[in-house]
């Protein structure tokens, strides 16, 4: 007997009942991503595992231990799952030479994939919905990432999520910081954890974002990265501030927020929730000036956010907030051969009328049709018999109202339906 093949742990089926909720909030971001001028890009989900290692970090966690590389068994070239939208994303605004005459606001969505413990919150395969702003230098754009964000949870009815702020300066001052930060952790390297000790030469900043409690008092007493900036780094975050401020939107200044890409430089922030548990950051980005030079093209600043899709919906499930179904407008039932061809010919004038109908497949009698249509959830049956079929008329029956079945042509019952008359 065969064992059933199941899907990947953590590679989730969307069912049909789980769907709509799903197309509503994809409504609402395009809705909402079309309010401020972004564009829409779609990349493979598929590219060059060197992208992601030349614009991630070779020595970061999605890299070494998440991604998923494999070889390409045709000509051996290494390939890679996106783990994320933004190289993908600048890999092809560098290949199509999208800056060439003026900056660009884009968007994209769709899965990403990293080899993670599935837990909630935290799956292989996770969708996003990505923002990048590329031929920017100004902070009044990376205040514009965080004032379109705090608009869009208003927008979803959303409360409860709190905006976490910090900037990482150039590069010099990261340098800086970062012979400052090795000497002070290796004056206390036999209380590192396993995972410190692996990062303490290779990428020493992101220790400062463990949640090792035996780490706190040495992370606490550790040099701030902040003391390193200079006057131009902190002159632009002070901007952004005073814009968030100016739109009445609460912050902290966290300065252990770093980020797990190496690519971020100036601004970075977090929307995060307790509603979630663990895996509570909604959404995150932040400023990256170098990485269109990092994957081969002019220099040219940039900046973008990402929001995960699969976590802000749980937040609005946990919030109690409906989601519309539109659901099924008529279902045809039908009995007779005049009235399964003329039952064709009405279904095709409600789609073209903007109608959804399901048209009834087989050789049922009426009451077991009927039991059918009342179990689809459409808001009306359409009856059709060979007397209907007759004199080019239906019978419109309302399921979730107790209004009266009526005799009528099938324009009349368009306007009925969509004025909601019954």
């Amino acid at each position: 007997m065969s064992t059933l093949i199941q899907a990947i742990r953590g590679m989730n089926d969307i069912l049909p009942e789980e769907t709509p909720r799903w197309q509503q909030l994809e409504a609402t971001l395009r809705d909402w991503l079309m309010a401020y001028g972004y564009q829409e890009i779609r990349t493979p989900i598929i590219e060059q595992a060197s992208l992601f290692s030349r614009a991630i970090g070779e020595v970061t966690d999605i890299v070494e231990k998440e991604m998923y590389a494999f070889t390409d068994a045709l000509n051996g070239e290494q390939l890679a799952l996106r783990p994320e939208g933004t190289a993908a994303c600048v890999r092809a605004v560098v290949q199509h030479n999208l800056l060439y005459q003026s900056a660009r606001r884009l968007w994209y969505t769709g899965p990403m994939f990293r080899h993670e413990r599935p837990q909630k919150g935290r799956y292989r395969q996770f969708h996003q919905v990505g923002i990048e702003s590329l031929g920017y230098a100004e902070p009044e754009m990376d205040a514009e990432h965080i004032v379109m964000s705090a608009d869009l949870w208003q927008r979803l009815g959303l409360s409860g999520i709190a905006l976490e702020l910090n900037t990482l300066g150039d590069s010099e001052a990261r340098a800086r910081h970062r012979i400052k930060l090795i000497a002070h952790l290796e004056a206390h390297v036999d209380q590192l954890d396993e995972e410190a000790h692996r990062r303490l030469h290779s990428n020493p900043l992101r220790i400062l974002d463990s949640k090792n409690p035996a780490l706190q008092s040495i992370i606490e007493a550790a040099p701030k990265l902040y003391n390193e900036l200079d006057d131009r780094a902190l002159q632009h975050f002070d901007t952004v501030q005073r814009i968030l401020k100016a739109h009445h939107i609460d912050f902290r200044v966290n300065p252990r927020l770093v980020r797990g890409l190496d690519y971020y430089n100036y601004t970075v922030f977090e929307w995060v929730s307790d509603q979630l548990g663990a895996q509570g950051t909604i959404c995150a980005g932040g400023r990256y000036d170098t990485l269109i030079e990092q994957i081969g093209g002019k220099p040219a600043p940039a900046c973008g956010f990402a929001i995960g899709i699969e976590r802000l919906l749980s937040l609005l499930e946990s919030g109690g907030h409906p989601v519309a179904n539109a659901g099924i407008d008529v279902y045809i039932v039908h009995q007779g051969s005049e009235a399964e061809t003329y039952a064709w010919r009405v279904a095709q004038r409600f789609r073209q009328a903007g109608l959804s109908v399901i048209q009834h497949c087989g050789a049922n009698n009426f009451k077991s049709q009927m039991k059918k249509a009342d179990a689809s959830g459409a808001r009306f049956a359409c009856i059709i018999g060979d007397q209907e079929a007759a004199i080019q008329q239906i019978t419109l029956k309302a399921l979730r109202t107790t209004a009266a079945q009526i005799l009528c042509q099938p324009e009349q019952a368009v306007t009925l339906i969509t004025s909601k008359g019954l």
